[in-house]
């Protein structure tokens, strides 16, 4: 299974309006406080917790794209043991190490760096370390939610919830091959037309299974043959409608009662449609060009700004509370200050993390899992062909 397709530019971009969106959203009672007039104006709005949502759909598609077809060869070589090895290799030294290192590179500032308490107990972070690292958090998250404090690390809630997805998928598609396409079906089926409590919010798997839904039909020759090729001959259309989308899913995150029982589910499927029109890598959605590349390079370190950007807003505001002594940023020139201060401690940790973490951790796990797969392959005989032949709908002037 080889580990890495030519990766396509408007993916990374929906990475980096992703992750924008979660850092917004996480703005108010995280970095400033949650009685700021226009802040609180524009969440009564519109909310951007869904870029969580496009977060998993990309990372169905991606995964399921590069996993099935891999799998499905398996069955002729003989290795699909290998094979899944292999992928849960990757996954691990793709997610674990810059985790763990989030989980527990904070926790002595619980200690030394918390007059404002806002980082928590040490009781209450060393609870929360041990669900993140063993992949239970979205459990915790749903019992704590609005009954305890959580700690600095509640965004891994989802992290658990997408390697719980990781472990489960491989097996899925062997014991149910060409069935799975009707499984998942069915995961997003049963959630569409129900209010999400908060336990099924933290399991809110519709959005994984639409990507991996799109991952298979992006081998069909329907796929190519539905491509909105008539999107270049009007520039602007692509554009208005990642626009339009992106402001309809912040309508529907922010309004409780719209569309109560399906609004949870249409955020996933609207996600799931900026996915497609980026799958065909042709700038349907954003047009080339220095914006596109910013977006890119926040795309590619959108897992380590996720990771890193809630102990670092708690890391400003005890700043600003010692240096200012501003227990409550909500005045302009703090709110201005919190941002600036937050947003460089952001790039420049994701960036360091993304240099010195992240890829050599997941170029490791590559080779660990290359060796495994290899072994396999030498043993049968069997040389698997690969994978971008397989199945990548992707634009032949596509950077790697």
């Amino acid at each position: 299974m080889k580990a890495d397709v030519k990766k396509i530019a408007e993916i990374e971009v929906l990475r980096g309006l992703a992750v924008l969106g979660v850092l917004f959203h996480h703005v108010s009672g995280n970095l400033i406080s949650s009685n700021v007039e226009w802040l609180d104006r524009l969440m009564s709005t519109l909310q951007f917790w869904f870029g969580v949502d496009l977060f998993f759909v990309v990372s169905g598609f991606v995964i399921a794209r590069q996993l099935l077809p891999a799998l499905q060869q398996s069955l002729v070589s003989k290795n699909a043991k290998a094979v899944i090895a292999g992928f849960w290799i990757r996954r691990a030294f793709r997610l674990l190490p810059s985790a763990w290192l989030w989980l527990l590179l904070p926790l002595p500032l619980v200690l030394v760096f918390n007059q404002t308490g806002v980082f928590g107990s040490l009781s209450t972070n060393i609870e929360a370390t041990v669900a993140g690292l063993f992949n239970f958090a979205n459990f915790r998250f749903a019992d704590s939610f609005f009954k305890y404090d959580y700690g600095f690390s509640f965004v891994y809630w989802s992290l658990s919830l997408e390697e719980q997805f990781y472990l489960l998928l491989p097996l899925l598609a062997l014991c149910f091959r060409q069935k799975l396409l009707w499984l998942m079906l069915l995961v997003v089926l049963v959630q569409f037309f129900q209010v999400r409590s908060v336990l099924m919010m933290s399991f809110r798997t519709d959005a994984l299974a639409l990507g991996v839904l799109l991952a298979i039909w992006s081998a069909k020759p329907s796929y190519q043959q539905f491509e909105p090729r008539f999107l270049k001959a009007l520039p602007i259309s692509g554009g208005l409608i990642l626009v339009s989308l992106l402001l309809a899913m912040s309508f529907l995150a922010a309004n409780n009662d719209f569309l109560p029982t399906v609004r949870i589910g249409l955020i996933a499927v609207m996600a799931t449609v900026l996915v497609w029109l980026a799958s065909y890598g042709r700038d349907y959605l954003w047009p080339t060009g220095l914006v596109q590349r910013l977006m890119m390079w926040l795309g590619a370190r959108s897992y380590a700004i996720y990771l890193i950007h809630i102990p670092v807003y708690f890391f400003t505001r005890e700043l600003l509370y010692r240096v200012l002594e501003v227990s409550d940023i909500s005045a302009g020139q703090h709110v201005l200050l919190s941002f600036a201060i937050a947003a460089g401690l952001i790039l420049l940790l994701s960036q360091l993390n993304y240099r010195w973490v992240e890829m050599p951790m997941r170029q490791f796990g590559n080779r660990v899992a290359q060796r495994i797969e290899s072994k396999k392959q030498a043993v049968t005989g069997y040389q698997q062909p690969m994978l971008a032949q397989l199945n990548s709908p992707i634009n032949p002037r596509e950077p790697a």
